[in-house]
């Protein structure tokens, strides 16, 4: 059996609104077509969009079980699992909602650390425009700021400078 494996590194495109135009159903419902979740990790420097996560599917979540306590995963690898929501003005597409939320993994005793509710909550957040980045460390902030550049400079500098400053002001 051949197995195809496709791997997404791109942002989810802007689709036109399906309710657009009437009231009826499904108006006023929340859309993930513009939803990315982007994977930082940590220890490596880098960031990935990975589809899999909008289902707790990610390449890092494969595998794991997840538990509440942090002090349970002593040896967890640091990530943070950032929702990207894209959206448009006049001016061309930009980084609308942005919001990270903690998560650590350890691959040998396949077990991790997250917080479900955090997860969906901040998700929920990202789609309502919200920028939560503030709690993020320096090293990830710089990760996921280059890799927003990178991917898009435009899209950055269309960005609410929230998101601009949240990413390059230092942690308390």
């Amino acid at each position: 059996m051949e197995e195809k494996k496709k791997k997404s590194i791109g942002f989810n495109i802007i689709k036109s609104d399906p309710t657009d135009g009437h009231g009826g159903f499904g108006g006023g419902s929340l859309s993930l077509d513009n939803v990315s979740p982007v994977i930082v990790d940590v220890e490596e420097g880098e960031a990935v969009v990975d589809v899999g996560a909008l289902h707790a599917r990610s390449v890092v979540e494969k595998g794991i079980k997840f538990l509440a306590n942090k002090e349970d995963v002593p040896n967890g690898k640091p990530y943070w699992l950032v929702w990207v929501t894209i959206d448009r003005k006049e001016t061309g597409p930009y980084y609308a909602g942005v919001t990270a939320c903690e998560m650590t993994v350890d691959r040998a005793i396949r077990r991790g650390y997250k917080l479900l509710p955090e997860h969906v909550n901040r998700l929920d957040k990202s789609i309502k425009r919200h920028i939560i980045v503030e709690h993020m460390d320096n090293r990830s902030k710089e990760i996921l700021a280059k890799f927003l550049q990178n991917h898009d400079q435009g899209m950055w500098n269309r960005s609410e400078p929230e998101l601009r400053e949240g990413l390059t002001r230092s942690a308390q």
